[in-house]
């Protein structure tokens, strides 16, 4: 996809975010754009980004005027941040599309006309890091919602009820442990979510692993030139676990 397209794509889905009002990605905002397209923004990443603007918007109330792509930049470059270090490509100063020091998102310009819908929202990599009995919180609350939403098929049950007992009996812990019991349980988190995406994705029939391999090259695509070939393996898998993630609506055990 060439930046002319990518930046086409962008808009289209930006008009229908706006319920239907084109704003054109011309000017300042194809520059914008184009920077995400000459980075290796996966199409998918930059949605993300741009549904994260729009939800802090709806949430400030009824909505004043259409938003610009401007304003989604720094969730944008945020999702992307998040993205390669979930798949672990980092930068590199012989690749053009990855800056040895990338800007993070909060510190990348901000639009600073009257015009904004929310001038300067805190973007997320402002906030602060999360404790672990908060974490393991978070994890309890999102297995219940999948099960609510019936994401989570009969191959998962008997794993879900075991992982659950056992994150809720470390909450009760986590906030007393230092040291090595710390580490210990950070390391048994970590083995629980492989054992969970291994669960995952040995649930998939042939026609959906496939379809999530072609996805995760084409998110890659940007960047497989200028990786080895086992480096670029290591980055297809974990792709893929963030892809069937996704699909299952599974939260992300393992405490970074």
């Amino acid at each position: 996809m060439d930046t002319a397209e990518y930046c086409r794509e962008i808009e289209t889905y930006l008009c229908r975010k706006n319920d239907g009002h084109l704003i054109r990605v011309v000017g300042p905002s194809f520059e914008i754009v184009s920077r995400w397209a000459e980075q290796g923004v996966p199409l998918k990443i930059a949605y993300a980004g741009i549904d994260r603007y729009f939800e802090r918007y709806y949430r400030k109330g009824a909505r004043r005027r259409p938003v610009k792509i401007d304003f989604c930049d720094a969730d944008v470059l945020d999702a992307f941040d998040e993205w390669r270090r979930a798949i672990g490509i980092v930068s590199d100063s012989t690749n053009p599309r990855q800056p040895d020091t990338p800007i993070p998102a909060h510190q990348s310009p901000q639009p600073q006309s009257p015009q904004s819908p929310i001038p300067n929202p805190q973007s997320p990599s402002q906030a602060p890091r999360s404790s672990l009995p908060a974490h393991l919180e978070r994890v309890l609350l999102r297995f219940s919602s999948a099960r609510a939403r019936g994401t989570l098929g009969d191959a998962f049950d008997a794993l879900i009820d075991r992982v659950s007992a056992e994150l809720d009996a470390a909450r009760g812990q986590a906030s007393g442990l230092r040291g090595a019991p710390r580490h210990a349980l950070i390391e048994r988190l970590a083995a629980i979510d492989a054992d969970l995406l291994r669960v995952a994705r040995g649930s998939l029939d042939a026609g959906a692993a496939a379809s999530f391999g072609r996805e995760a090259d084409a998110e890659l695509a940007a960047f497989r030139s200028t990786m080895a070939a086992d480096a670029y393996a290591r980055a297809r898998e974990a792709a893929i676990d963030r892809l069937v993630r996704e699909r299952f609506g599974l939260p992300a055990i393992r405490f970074e």
